[in-house]
């Protein structure tokens, strides 16, 4: 079985969805700037979870209903 031309016609609807921006891993930051930049959001996303398990339920899924 063949699709024909449906991947293509896919992926040009799908590039028009997304207005053809596409993946760009191209921000304009050096490798490490990058990595500093991912290891503070992960500080922060960390802290934020500890902040937030020390104010309550533990940080564990309630039943409430």
């Amino acid at each position: 079985m063949t699709r024909g031309n449906q991947r293509d016609r896919d992926r040009e609807r799908a590039a028009a969805r997304t207005g053809g921006k596409g993946k760009n891993k191209d921000d304009g930051l050096t490798p490490e700037q990058r990595r500093e930049r991912d290891a503070k959001a992960l500080q922060e996303k960390n802290a934020k979870k500890a902040q937030g398990a020390s104010g309550g339920d533990a940080g564990g899924k309630s039943n409430k209903k």
